[in-house]
C-alpha cells in the first residue's frame, strides 16, 4: 500500500472512440407503444440524441477540457480513487471536498470549479474563495475497477478523510449530493475535528423504500414535494430495485450497449431536472453526454451497479442499527440547499429544527451544479459566511 498522489491525464485510445461510433451507427433499435416517456425513453427522442452523440459530440474537445484540471490517484485502502483538485489563486481559501451521486461523475460539478476557487474573477469577493477536491466515489469514472466487494457510505467517507489529509487539508468543509449527502453526513462521523461544516443537495422527503406520505399533512411547496415523493415511489424506483438486487444482470446490458447506457442516464436527467425545464434544454447537452461518454469508457455502468447494490445492503443494515438506538451526534454546521424538482421537505428532515441553514429555490433539480451552478456556489458561500466556517486572516 502506498500514500503516493500520481498526476493524471484522461487518454482514451482513438480505437475505443471509434468503437464507440461503430456501436451507434450498428444499433438496434426496439419498436415501442408509445412516443412519450411514459414507458421509459421515447425512441424518437433517444435516436436524435445517439446520432449527436455519434457525429456531432467531440469527446477529444471535452477530453482536452477536463485535462486542462489538475487530477490525480490515490490508492486508498486498495482502492484507486481519481480526483480533480483545483486550488485556489487566494491562499488563504477553505478547503472544499465535492461529492457526487448516481448517475453522475465529478463532470457534474465543472462549472462550479471556477466560480468556487476563484470568485473575485466573477466579482466576488476573494474571501469567499475555496480550495476545490471533486473524487470519484469508489467504482465511478477513474476511481475503477471497485477493489472488492462492500461498497458503503460509511467506508467511502472514511477514505475522503484520508484523502484530505494526504492534501494536507485539516479543516475542510463537505458538500455532497445524492448518494453523496449520504458520504457528507457520514465525514463528521468519521473525521469530527475536521469537518467544519455540511453542505447538502439532492435529497429526498423519506428514503424510497420507506412509506407513502400523507400529501394532506403539508400544505402548499411541501404538499407538491409529498406528493411527488409518492409518484416517485410507485413509479420511478425501477431503477433502483434492479440494481440493489440483480446489478450483474444489468451489467451486461449497460457494458455491451452504448444505447442502454444512454438511455439508463438520460431518463434520469428527464425525470430528476428542473420540471419546469425538459431536456436538453435543462443542462448543457455536451456536458451530459461527456458524463455519459465516462461512464461508456471506464466501463462504469456495471461497477456502479454494483455500488448501489453493495451500498444499499449498507444502508439497509445500517437503518434497522438506527431504528433501535436513541443514539445521537452533535456535530459541525449543517446546510441544505432545496431546489424546484427535489423533494426534501424540512419538517421530516429536521423535526428537531437543528439544521443551520435552510435554503430553497424555485429553479434547479437534483442536477443543481449542471442546472443552476450560480444558486449553489453562491448558497455555499453564504452557508460558510453565516456559519462562521472561514479560516481567520493571517
Amino acid at each position: 500500500m502506498t500514500n503516493e498522489i500520481l498526476p493524471f491525464r484522461i487518454e482514451i485510445p482513438q480505437a475505443d472512440v471509434d468503437d464507440l461510433r461503430k456501436r451507434l451507427a450498428g444499433a438496434r433499435w426496439p419498436a415501442s407503444p408509445a412516443e412519450d416517456w411514459s414507458r421509459g425513453v421515447p425512441p424518437r427522442y433517444l435516436k436524435q440524441l445517439a446520432d449527436y452523440w455519434a457525429n456531432g459530440f467531440d469527446w477529444r474537445r471535452q477530453e482536452e477540457a477536463l485535462n486542462e484540471i489538475p487530477q490525480f490517484t490515490t490508492e486508498i485502502n486498495g482502492q484507486r480513487i481519481h480526483f480533480f483538485h483545483q486550488r485556489s489563486p487566494e491562499p488563504g481559501a477553505m478547503p472544499l471536498i465535492l461529492t457526487h451521486g448516481w448517475p453522475s461523475s465529478p463532470v457534474e460539478f465543472l462549472r462550479l470549479i471556477e466560480p468556487l476557487t476563484d470568485p473575485a474573477k466573477y466579482g466576488g469577493d476573494p474571501a469567499d474563495a475555496f480550495h476545490v477536491v471533486i473524487p470519484s466515489l469508489p467504482g465511478y469514472g477513474f476511481s475503477t475497477p471497485l477493489a472488492e466487494p462492500g461498497f458503503n457510505l460509511f467506508g467511502v467517507a472514511q477514505a475522503w478523510a484520508t484523502l484530505m489529509g494526504r492534501l494536507g487539508y485539516q479543516r475542510y468543509v463537505v458538500q455532497g449530493t445524492d448518494v453523496g449527502a449520504g458520504v457528507a453526513g457520514m465525514l463528521p462521523i468519521v473525521d469530527p475535528q475536521g469537518v467544519a461544516g455540511v453542505h447538502l443537495s439532492g435529497t429526498s422527503a423519506s428514503t424510497p423504500f420507506g412509506p407513502a406520505l400523507d400529501a394532506d399533512a403539508f400544505t402548499g411547496a411541501d404538499r407538491a414535494r409529498a406528493e411527488k415523493f409518492n409518484f416517485f415511489r410507485e413509479e420511478g424506483l425501477g431503477y433502483l430495485v434492479m440494481q440493489s438486487t440483480r446489478p450483474q444482470t444489468l451489467a451486461y446490458g449497460l457494458n455491451d450497449s452504448p444505447i442502454g447506457q444512454l438511455a439508463w442516464i438520460v431518463e434520469k436527467f428527464y425525470e430528476w431536472t428542473d420540471p419546469a425545464e425538459t431536456l436538453p434544454e435543462s443542462v448543457d447537452l455536451d456536458q451530459l453526454l461527456t458524463n455519459v461518454t465516462l461512464y461508456w469508457f471506464t466501463e462504469s455502468g456495471a461497477s456502479t451497479a454494483h455500488a448501489v447494490y453493495d451500498g444499499m445492503k449498507a444502508w439497509k443494515a445500517f437503518a434497522s442499527q438506527q431504528e433501535s438506538s436513541d443514539w445521537e451526534q452533535e456535530g459541525p454546521p449543517t446546510g441544505v440547499a432545496v431546489f424546484a424538482g427535489d423533494t426534501t421537505i424540512q419538517s421530516l428532515m429536521d423535526p428537531k429544527g437543528k439544521i443551520k441553514h435552510w435554503s430553497e429555490f424555485d429553479r434547479g433539480g437534483h442536477f443543481a451544479a449542471m442546472e443552476v451552478p450560480e444558486l449553489l456556489a453562491e448558497d455555499l458561500r453564504v452557508f460558510t459566511r453565516t456559519q462562521g466556517l472561514r479560516p481567520t486572516p493571517a
